[in-house]
């Protein structure tokens, strides 16, 4: 009797441990109908802690920090935003400038190498396993919306910097809400725009139903459920100088406002991404002014985030930075004393300033004179003592590199430091909110599969959909797959059998094949590394439901 009640008081401790494991195991909740990732670019956690200090209160990822962020990537310790969006998107870490897609090499101890044959494969992201899952989805950024971080959850390709293939991937995604810059990556040039392709990515936007906006007024009144606002030709402006300088773009949060309240009108739920972009730029330049202008502002668009959660009690909400950039601190070798620091030492220099080194040359577009200078760093950037040097410095920078000069100057009346002018590779702080969040020290790749599993979806499965190998899947139906590549900006994947021709021009869902068009679930996509094309398996059922 005794061993049998020992075995019964055995069975059921073990069985509340499984149901204490069952509810406390990151991402086995049950399945969120929404996910809203929310990154900041290139935001050292000192940069988190100085902002902090310059609003004087909390700030809303106070409240839900769970954990930390590991940021490496394929082929380097030190990663770069593209392969870092990728590794949050696709579950895949990747090489530098790449999007989206596998890489040829590895070299970070413990990431597994790339399957021969699968190098440059294009991968699915979230978005688009969202997109494949009957969700809502969108895209909330503040540079261009081709730029590395929105291009890792909508775009394939193995260079960031080529915005006119990103670009055109995007349209054809049928993302419902988009809101950015980078208008000029989608018109040719006889219409405004940079693309020397002649095609005119608006005009399909209008074509597919969307709604175009360009200015904050027209997004707030915008009724309808797609759309792409498009507020700068190429990134908007930080959001401390936005007032003066760019008053008719909405600020992140509005933004993000604005997309939650379309999106939640698709009742199988929604999937969106928020970035705080320019945040990386700031430290790049070594600007303090800029990385608190768009921390601020990305914090504020947490808040709104989370205000939804809160009230909506099925969304999950994680919020972290992609890497690091400029090695900022707080304390610098001139500063030695740091026992006795007085927080007006590190603030009260960059209070003063209203502008950030952007805003300051927007301010001295023609004012290069020695008084003009001074007037305009004391009026806008509280710098009242600029030595000769310093004046020279301001005189002599080139266009768009104006934060690069003027960020350094207020850093060193402040006690802030930088180590460097690139990314650097510590660890992040992870934050999250919401049913199925995760906790402790994450792979940043592995902020993609928590995020599907919140959904409800399998992202290998829908990568298994959207990126089968074009000559491998026709054969099924025994046809074969032939690129003509006579116009090489817009290449073309033919399919022929038997005297019949099926076309998918490559980064569109369109697929033309007796005469008719119809959109597919996902776009083809051409490697030219390898020249494989990948295309959705939903393509040879529809060549196959066709006679081919």
């Amino acid at each position: 009797m005794q061993n049998k009640s020992w075995q019964g008081k055995t069975l059921v401790l073990v069985m509340s441990l499984c149901l204490l494991l069952s509810v406390s195991v990151p991402g086995q909740a049950t399945p969120a109908p929404n996910v809203i990732v929310l990154m900041t670019d290139g935001t050292n956690a000192t940069a988190t802690t100085l902002s902090r200090w310059y609003k004087g209160a909390a700030l809303p990822t106070d409240a839900i920090t769970v954990g930390g962020v590991r940021t490496y990537g394929a082929d380097s310790i030190i990663t770069d935003s593209a392969p870092a969006a990728s590794a949050f998107a696709t579950g895949h870490k990747t090489d530098d400038k790449f999007i989206s897609v596998l890489p040829p090499k590895v070299i970070v101890p413990g990431v597994p190498q790339t399957p021969a044959g699968m190098e440059y494969k294009p991968v699915a992201s979230i978005l688009e396993g969202a997109r494949l899952a009957g969700k809502a989805t969108g895209l909330v950024v503040t540079c261009n919306i081709q730029h590395a971080s929105p291009a890792g959850f909508s775009a394939h390709w193995p260079d960031r910097s080529n915005y006119f293939e990103i670009g055109k991937q995007q349209v054809y995604e049928n993302i419902d809400v988009v809101f950015a810059g980078g208008k000029q990556y989608l018109l040719p040039k006889d219409q405004g725009g940079t693309r020397t392709d002649g095609e005119n990515l608006l005009s399909v936007l209008k074509s597919r139903g969307y709604g175009l906006v360009e200015n904050r007024q027209d997004m707030k009144q915008f009724q309808g459920s797609k759309v792409w606002g498009l507020f700068a030709d190429d990134a908007m402006a930080y959001d401390m100088d936005r007032p003066l300088l760019r008053p008719q773009e909405p600020t992140l949060a509005e933004m993000t406002a604005k997309a939650i309240e379309i999106l939640q009108q698709k009742p199988q739920g929604f999937f969106l991404f928020v970035e705080g972009s320019k945040v990386d730029w700031a430290a790049h330049a070594n600007d303090p002014i800029g990385v608190i202008s768009d921390t601020l502002a990305f914090q504020a668009a947490v808040g709104t985030a989370l205000d939804f959660a809160r009230k909506d009690g099925n969304t999950l909400v994680l919020v972290f930075a992609d890497h690091g950039t400029g090695g900022m601190s707080i304390g610098a070798y001139r500063d030695p004393n740091y026992s006795s620091t007085k927080l007006e030492t590190l603030i009260e220099p960059l209070k003063k300033a209203t502008l950030t080194g952007e805003g300051i040359e927007r301010v001295l577009a023609g004012r290069q004179g020695e008084t003009s200078i001074r007037q305009v760093m004391d009026e806008y950037y509280g710098v009242n003592d600029l030595t000769v040097q310093e004046v020279a410095d301001i005189q002599k920078a080139k266009s768009g590199a104006m934060n690069y000069v003027v960020g350094p100057i207020i850093s060193k009346r402040s006690i802030v430091g930088w180590t460097t002018n690139g990314h650097v590779g510590e660890d992040l702080f992870l934050y999250a909110y919401g049913p199925g969040k995760p906790a402790g020290l994450v792979e940043n790749k592995d902020l993609a599969y928590i995020a599907a599993r919140a959904m409800g979806f399998d992202l290998d499965q829908a990568d298994n959909r959207l990126f089968v190998e074009a000559g491998a899947a026709v054969s099924e139906i025994g046809a074969v797959a032939v690129i003509d590549n006579s116009n090489a900006a817009s290449p073309i994947l033919m399919v022929k059998k038997a005297g019949k021709v099926a076309e998918l021009p490559c980064s569109t869902n369109l697929l033309s094949f007796d005469g008719k068009t119809v959109e597919m679930n996902g776009i083809t996509v051409f490697a030219p590394k390898t020249g494989k094309a990948y295309i959705p398996r939903q393509a040879v059922e529809l060549l196959r439901a066709a006679g081919m």
